[in-house]
Parts: structure tokens; sequence; C-alpha cells
């Protein structure tokens, strides 16, 4: 099976998960799976198909569907298995910090005037 995501690479999402999230959760079936969902969400919460705009984006503008995408998918491969984390609370913590950036990058693509000028960098 190939890597299917479209607003990140493979290693973008890995590296967002940590060094104590589970092997299983990030292998190349899950992370499409949580890729797939996040770029969904993404899409819907934003009113716009940003999976169609995606190859014709500037490089300096599209990091911010990668960094949505990245931290929501991140969440789902953390969530997916907290045992190999040293705490839960570490593992709550990175998931809130993960959310943060997830919901800030899509409060600011949901703006019309951001939206634009993502889309005409």
């Amino acid at each position: 099976m190939a890597y299917t995501g479209v607003f990140c690479t493979l290693l973008e999402f890995q590296y967002k998960c940590g060094a104590n999230v589970s092997s299983t959760s990030i292998a190349e079936a899950y992370a499409n799976s949580y890729v797939g969902q996040a770029e969904s969400y993404i899409n819907t919460r934003t009113l716009y198909n940003w999976s169609d705009a995606y190859p014709g984006l500037n490089e300096d503008v599209k990091a911010i569907l990668t960094d949505a995408a990245s931290s929501l998918a991140a969440i789902y491969a953390i969530s997916y298995n907290m045992a190999g984390f040293t705490s839960r609370q570490e593992a709550l913590i990175m998931v809130n910090i993960l959310w943060a950036r997830v919901d800030e990058c899509c409060r600011l693509l949901e703006k019309e005037a951001n939206r634009t000028f993502v889309q005409e960098a």
C-alpha cells in the first residue's frame, strides 16, 4: 500500500506524533486513514476543497495545511494507544498542543481574506 496523503508527507505526520507513539499507529495503513480523515475535516470545516487546490498553491503558504493535517492526524495516532508514553498526562498534553494548532490553522483558513491570500499567493 502506498501513502495517499495530500497535505503532509508520511514523515511529517510521524514526527508530529512524538517519540513514544505506538509504532502500529504510525504505520502507513493507519497514516492513510488518519491523514485522509484530517484532510476531510479541514476541507469541511473551512468550507473549501483544499485537496483539489493543494497542488497549485505556493510552497510558502501550503505549509498551513501541512501543519493542520499532520497535527490532527497525530492526535488520532496518539489517541490510538497511549501506553508508550511516560504517562497519560504526557500524551494528553501533546494532544492539547496539537489541537490548538489544528484549531488555529482552521480558524485562519475559515476567514475569506486569509483563504484568498493562500489561494493567490
